[in-house]
């Protein structure tokens, strides 16, 4: 049986492998490869409890300092309504 597509209801769900942001307060990790199931329709993204659970176990490693990540880079932030006017 074909997956449905829970927000635009077509069956068209393929796997890929796909970059992830993960956000926690105000600490981001970005994960690349991460596999889910996506809609080809409308894009939807569909991740597996086991692999977003491993996703914040690593976070949580990384902000306590049991790990160092393989890259980091400086990311500039700014406010919507000061880039408007």
């Amino acid at each position: 049986m074909d997956k449905i597509c829970s927000f635009c209801g077509k069956s068209d769900i393929v796997k890929k492998k796909v970059q992830y942001i993960y956000k926690k307060e105000d600490k981001f990790m970005v994960i690349n490869n991460v596999p889910c199931d996506e809609c080809s329709y409308c894009g939807e993204r569909y991740y597996h409890a086991d692999v977003l659970k491993q996703i914040e176990r690593e976070f949580d490693d990384l902000v306590n300092g049991k790990r160092k990540a393989k890259i980091e880079v400086a990311v500039p932030v700014e406010e919507y309504a000061e880039l408007v006017s």
